[in-house]
């Protein structure tokens, strides 16, 4: 009934989420499959018994109601944009260089990216070799914005919120973080967004990331990181980006991601030729 590539919920959260098994794993007689969400950051296990099996067309339903609510967003962020522009001069945007441990989520970002015109490299690595190759990725791949993004939560029985040892991934995101800034101490020469979904927010910012997930340990959108640093890619390098306007272009909004003050990563040019 349940194998790899299935799309299931779970009975123990109501079905509020749809995940893919990617792996099934066999303890004596019990079974536990490994689900990654669909459209959140989410990297959790759960038994099969726990799990309903979704049909084509209950997919197909979910997946209209998130590319609606990602459209909103999306329409939201170019009309905002729209009256920002100063028509005598031409435009640079901030460069992003994105690293994700997921392969879908990632061609999902970079297909978003090039919707909203920005210049975007995307290297797949897994959560645990982010800190391993950062350093060499940022000398090969020069960039004024860094995304860190992959799976997160909470292991379940942990309750010291604060410990990274209460998280699948937060404590690889921190030591990112670390390396990328050994590389450039200035957050505003180099703008870092980390995290996935119930990151511990408080260590990946005191880290050196400028912006990062989750403040109240929710699960964020693959899509809120995209969203978030077009914001800063398109503010102009003299002003600081406005966290509230950014944060609200968000899906997950402040529960999810937030920040610190962090200058813009537009240039502009002039003077603006036509042909």
């Amino acid at each position: 009934m349940f194998k790899k590539g299935s799309i299931v919920a779970r009975r123990s959260y109501n079905q509020d989420l749809f995940l893919k098994i990617i792996d099934i794993k066999k303890k004596g007689w019990k079974q536990t499959a490994i689900l990654s969400g669909i459209n959140y950051r989410l990297m959790v296990d759960a038994d099969l018994e726990d799990l309903v099996l979704k049909e084509e067309r209950e997919v197909v339903h979910y997946s209209l109601s998130d590319s609606q609510e990602v459209y909103k967003k999306f329409s939201k962020v170019v009309y905002d944009r729209k009256f920002k522009v100063e028509e005598e001069y031409f435009e640079v945007p901030g460069r992003i260089l994105h690293l994700d441990g997921d392969k879908d989520y990632l061609e999902q970002c970079l297909k978003t990216y090039k919707q909203l015109g920005l210049q975007a490299v995307g290297i797949c690595k897994s959560e645990e070799e982010q800190p391993k190759v950062i350093t060499k990725v940022l000398r090969d791949c020069p960039t004024d914005i860094l995304v860190l993004t992959g799976h997160d939560s909470l292991i379940k029985g942990k309750k010291d919120l604060r410990s990274l040892d209460s998280y699948r991934s937060s404590s690889y995101f921190v030591q990112s973080v670390k390396e990328a800034r050994r590389f450039q101490q200035n957050r505003d020469q180099l703008v870092i967004f980390a995290g996935g979904c119930q990151s511990n927010f408080e260590a990946i910012i005191e880290a050196g990331a400028n912006f990062a997930s989750s403040p109240k340990r929710m699960l964020i959108h693959a899509l809120d990181p995209v969203f978030l640093v077009e914001s800063i890619a398109y503010t102009p390098i003299d002003r600081t980006v406005s966290l509230k306007d950014i944060i609200k272009h968000t899906i997950t909004g402040i529960d999810g991601v937030g920040g610190i003050e962090t200058r813009g990563q537009l240039r502009r040019g002039y003077p603006r030729v036509e042909h």
